[in-house]
């Protein structure tokens, strides 16, 4: 089946952004020692030339762009941020793509919720309010180049990208044949102007990315529980518990589990429980292999 013209817009949207953020996040990387997984083949750390992870449900998700911490060619990492890029045109479709990378991100950030991850979407096009708060509201920086400064960018090389649902798919072919006719200078001046109109948030996104990257170890919580499990059958009969219980008794019984609670420096935490010593011990050297 052929491809429509705003697929293949959106496709050339979509390696657009690749092109602008890829030398972007390798210089942040090399800066940090870090490893960068992105399109195209890596060698035996994966097969082919997709970033796939799974989640803790046991799916596999492709990515955009994975930053991981001792990553190699042939090893994989651990993960440090997971990031996607996506383009919309309209608005009607921007909560379900903004859905479908949290259905795709979320789960995997859980099952390596030790790494507390960040979790970056850089979008393009139009996407609403409520779509961004959203992605926002479950732990995600986002950058968006809004569709005025992509088809700015495309006016300043000489190409009329601005389209509609009435745009003749002759006149929509048109603009896309003279995109992929750009010579390099002419790409590389288009990629310049869209970086330039979209600085500010440029720096932001990276602000945040640095942030939990960089991030230290502020303090850390150890709370070992004793004490007898009580159980109730009704909230009133809880709370009775409660207020009748004399705190300066401490516990009574035998050690029940560690409360660990790891916070730090950009605001991030972790919250994790363990029966076992041994399990409390590895998970903090886990935590300290990652600083």
């Amino acid at each position: 089946m052929a491809t429509s013209p705003s697929h293949k817009f959106g496709q050339i949207i979509g390696d657009l952004l690749e092109e602008i953020m890829t030398p972007q996040f390798e210089e942040f990387c090399v800066k940090r020692g870090l490893y960068l997984d992105k399109k195209g083949e890596r060698g035996a750390a994966r097969d082919g030339k997709k970033v796939t992870w799974e989640d803790k449900f046991g799916n596999l998700h492709d990515l955009d762009f994975v930053i991981e911490k001792d990553g190699t060619e042939s090893v994989r990492g651990r993960p440090l941020a997971f990031i996607e890029a996506a383009w919309r045109r309209y608005t009607k479709h921007s909560r379900n793509k903004a859905q479908e990378i949290q259905g795709a991100i979320l789960p995997i950030a859980e099952k390596y919720d030790w790494d507390k991850p960040f979790l970056g979407a850089v979008l393009a096009g139009v996407f609403t309010d409520g779509s961004l708060s959203q992605m926002k509201s479950s732990g995600f920086e986002v950058m968006l180049f809004p569709y005025e400064t992509i088809t700015s960018a495309f006016d300043a090389v000489g190409i009329d990208a601005k389209f509609d649902e009435d745009t003749p798919d002759a006149t929509f072919a048109e603009s896309i044949r003279m995109i992929e006719a750009l010579p390099k200078a002419s790409r590389a001046r288009l990629k310049h102007h869209l970086v330039a109109a979209n600085r500010p948030v440029l720096e932001s996104f990276f602000k945040q990315l640095e942030a939990t990257l960089d991030r230290r170890i502020q303090s850390i919580v150890l709370i070992p529980l004793h004490g007898i499990q009580s159980e109730f059958k009704t909230i009133a009969d809880a709370i009775a518990f409660i207020s009748g219980y004399d705190q300066r008794l401490g516990g009574d019984g035998g050690f029940r589990k560690y409360e660990v609670i790891v916070r730090y420096s950009n605001g991030d935490k972790i919250d994790a429980s363990f029966g076992e010593k041994a399990e409390a011990v590895h998970f903090l050297r886990y935590v300290e292999g990652a600083n």
